[in-house]
């Protein structure tokens, strides 16, 4: 029922069709607005998805000079020498660097929220906990989220949450621009959004756009966040995500494939290394920026 979620989370949801308060009724909530009835499906969650199509708009300004960045936006990310959160001792997710978590902030208050935006089995709870946030785990349609909602139609008040994450979901998204906008709408000025998205992955579960370093600081940036991190993933190259997400030699044993993948991932770090020897304007990062399989992000919503 509404009342099992934390009164901080319940004062925070609102009908993602009109906008309007929701009303506790028994099994669900009631729009007092247009007048929508939402219901507790079996796994508990509250399911607060769109239930009729809505229109969005959004408006772009052409002509304009091609994005301006600052070169040391897509440099790579060293850990944070004062870390707000202490995760030593915890069992944390493989895909949470030890560097990532060492920028993520901590709860301001005891009614702090953060936002689990594409929740999957909600293996994020205990970081956002230990960070001292009531967390909130929204998914479309995952059995493990509180919340099913859309990410272009977030059921949330503006200005709810101090921290958003989400982990490869935006790639998932069919109009990212839409789910930025979201984003940035319920999330508290000086909030954080940390994320991951794909790059150079196989196509998968139904993934619409993979984002170049360009395009998702074009991205963050309609969205109205500050960004202060692009990061490329140094281990996690096109090879290796071709080895661990698909079997690019169907019938082969999937060992021996990966084998064979992962091989051109090997001769192309040597090749580079050698190429920095002859050529000193060739990095380690540009090789790490044009071949690495996802991007981690890192921003802000500015504030007064």
């Amino acid at each position: 029922m509404l009342y099992q979620l934390a009164s901080q989370v319940s004062g925070i949801l609102m009908c993602p069709q009109c906008q309007h308060s929701l009303q506790q009724t028994h099994g669900g909530a009631k729009c007092g607005g247009c007048g929508l009835q939402y219901r507790y499906m079996n796994s508990g969650a509250l399911d607060l998805r769109l239930q009729k199509p809505q229109k969005y708009s959004l408006e772009f300004e052409l002509g304009l000079p091609l994005l301006q960045y600052p070169d040391c936006v897509f440099a790579p990310l060293l850990p944070n020498p004062m870390p707000q959160v202490d995760y030593s001792g915890m069992a944390t997710p493989n895909h949470l660097s030890g560097t990532m978590l060492s920028h993520f902030p901590r709860a301001e208050g005891t009614s702090s929220l953060a936002l689990d935006l594409g929740c999957g089995d909600a293996v994020h709870r205990d970081v956002c906990e230990r960070a001292g946030f009531h967390y909130v785990g929204l998914d479309y349609e995952s059995p493990s989220a509180q919340i099913l909602g859309d990410a272009h139609s977030l059921p949330f008040c503006d200005n709810s949450f101090e921290f958003i994450l989400s982990t490869a979901v935006l790639e998932h998204i069919q109009f990212p621009f839409v789910m930025v906008k979201e984003a940035f709408r319920v999330l508290v000025p000086h909030g954080k959004f940390i994320g991951t998205v794909a790059f150079l992955q196989p196509f998968h579960s139904r993934s619409f756009y993979h984002h170049t370093h360009l395009g998702l600081l074009n991205t963050l940036q309609y969205g109205g966040f500050t960004v202060e991190h692009i990061v490329p993933s140094a281990t996690y190259s096109v090879f290796v995500a071709q080895a661990r997400m698909t079997n690019p030699f169907p019938g082969m044993p999937k060992s021996l494939s990966r084998c064979l993948v992962v091989l051109p991932h090997v001769l192309s770090n040597v090749w580079w290394t050698i190429g920095r020897l002859a050529n000193r304007g060739v990095t380690r990062h540009s090789h790490v920026l044009s071949t690495t399989g996802a991007l981690t992000f890192m921003c802000r919503k500015p504030g007064d």
